[in-house]
C-alpha cells in the first residue's frame, strides 16, 4: 500500500495541459542496518548535532539549509527561496520530448516514483497522458527540480499509474573504458551453442519468487545469538580451483540445470569435449651418407640407434654419420675407433688415409 505522505507536490506540464500530481516513492528498502556500538561494553555510539556557536545540541526543527561561500561565510537558504526560483521546473515536471523506451540506457536510471493524481480535477488529464503513452509505446522525457537540484526523468505507464524514473544526466554516466578484457579472445561456435543451451535450460523466472537470502541468514544468525545458541555454520566452499576447460564447465552447468528442473540430462553430441593430443618432443632424425639407408647387420643397427638417442654434441653426430656409411660390423667398429683416434690427435698429427 502506498504511503500517504508525498515527498513533492507540483504538476506535470504537458504542452498547455497542467496535471496536478503528488510524488510518492515507488520503492522501499529492506536492507539490514546495523548500529555502531562500543565493543568493550556494547554501548551505543551516537552522533549529536551541535551548534558550534552556542555549543549545544539542536533539534531537527531548528536545522535549516545554508550555502557556504568561497570565503567560508554561510548564506541561509529556505524552502521558499528554492520554490521561487525563476525556472519552470521549480514546482513542475516539464515534459520535453517523447522517445522510444529502448533509447534510454538502463545505466541512467536512478530512483523510481509514482505520480499520484492530485484530486478529482487531475483525473481526466492524468488518464489522457497515460493512455497516450500506452498507445504510442513511448516514454516521456521530463525535467524537474527536487532536493536542491534540477533532474532528468522518464515517465512510463505501470499498470493504471504513471511512474517516473529519475535519470542521471548523460555526462554523469562513465564510459566503460578499460573494463573489457584486453586479451584477444576467440569464442568458438560450439562454446556459443553450449552457452545458448545453458540459457535455454535455465529459462525464465518469476521475479516475485526471488528473495533476499542474505537478509534471512542474518535474521537467523541474530536470533540464534540473542537466544544464546550457536549460529548456523556457513556451507563449505566448492572444491576445485580455477576452471581451465570452458567446454567441460559449460556442459556440466547444462546437466546440473537440467537436473535441478527435473529433466533428464541430454548427452552432449556435437559439443563433445575431446582432450588435446600431447605434443611429443621433436628429435632430429639421423642423416645418412650417400643418400641410401644403411644395410649393416643387427649389431650395427643397435649401435647406430644407441648413438642416435644419446647424440647431443656436434662431434658425436659426426661419428654417427661415419657409422651410417659403414658396410659391415667390423668396418663400423674400425671406423668408430679411427674417428675417435682422429679427434684425440687432431691437433698433433695429420690423419692417415684408410683403405676399405
Amino acid at each position: 500500500m502506498l504511503p500517504v505522505r508525498s515527498i513533492w507536490n507540483g504538476a506535470i506540464s504537458f504542452g498547455l495541459v497542467s496535471i496536478p500530481i503528488k510524488l510518492v516513492n515507488a520503492t522501499e528498502s529492506h536492507s539490514i542496518s546495523f548500529r555502531q556500538i562500543h565493543t568493550e561494553d556494547g554501548g551505543r555510539i551516537r552522533y549529536r548535532k551541535v551548534c558550534e556557536l552556542e555549543d549545544r545540541e539542536v533539534s531537527s526543527a531548528e536545522i535549516g539549509k545554508g550555502y557556504e561561500d568561497a570565503d567560508g561565510s554561510i548564506v541561509p537558504i529556505t524552502d521558499e527561496d528554492l520554490a521561487q526560483l525563476p525556472i519552470p521546473t521549480a514546482r513542475t515536471i516539464e515534459i520535453v520530448a517523447f522517445v522510444p523506451a529502448d533509447r534510454i540506457d538502463p545505466l541512467q536510471m536512478d530512483a523510481a516514483y509514482y505520480l499520484q493524481a492530485g484530486g478529482v480535477p487531475a483525473a481526466k488529464p492524468y488518464t489522457l497522458l497515460r493512455e497516450a503513452l500506452k498507445r504510442s509505446n513511448k516514454v516521456a522525457i521530463a525535467k524537474y527540480a527536487l532536493r536542491g537540484r534540477e533532474r532528468l526523468g522518464m515517465l512510463r505507464v505501470v499498470g493504471d499509474a504513471i511512474a517516473m524514473h529519475g535519470l542521471l544526466w548523460p555526462d554523469e554516466v562513465r564510459a566503460p573504458e578499460g573494463v573489457a578484457p584486453d586479451a584477444d579472445v576467440t569464442v568458438r561456435d560450439k562454446e556459443l551453442d553450449l552457452a545458448d543451451a545453458l540459457m535455454d535450460t535455465l529459462g525464465e523466472v518469476d521475479l516475485a519468487d526471488l528473495h533476499d537470502e542474505y537478509r534471512e541468514a542474518v535474521d537467523e544468525m541474530v536470533a540464534a545469538k540473542a537466544a544464546g545458541e550457536t549460529p548456523p555454520e556457513a556451507p563449505a566452499p566448492p572444491s576445485g580451483g580455477k576452471v581451465l576447460d570452458l567446454m567441460a564447465a559449460l556442459e556440466k552447468s547444462v546437466r546440473a540445470a537440467q537436473q535441478s528442473r527435473g529433466e533428464e540430462p541430454q548427452p552432449a553430441q556435437e559439443a563433445a569435449v575431446s582432450p588435446l593430443p600431447r605434443r611429443s618432443p621433436s628429435r632430429p632424425a639421423p642423416k645418412e651418407t650417400g643418400g641410401k639407408k644403411s644395410t649393416a647387420s643387427g649389431t650395427a643397427k643397435k649401435s647406430t640407434s644407441k648413438t642416435t638417442k644419446t647424440t647431443q654434441s656436434p662431434r658425436k653426430t659426426t661419428a654417427s654419420k661415419s657409422k651410417a656409411g659403414a658396410t659391415g660390423t667390423a668396418a663400423t667398429k674400425s671406423t668408430t675407433k679411427k674417428a675417435t683416434a682422429k679427434k684425440s690427435t687432431a691437433k698433433k698429427t695429420t690423419p692417415r688415409k684408410h683403405t676399405a
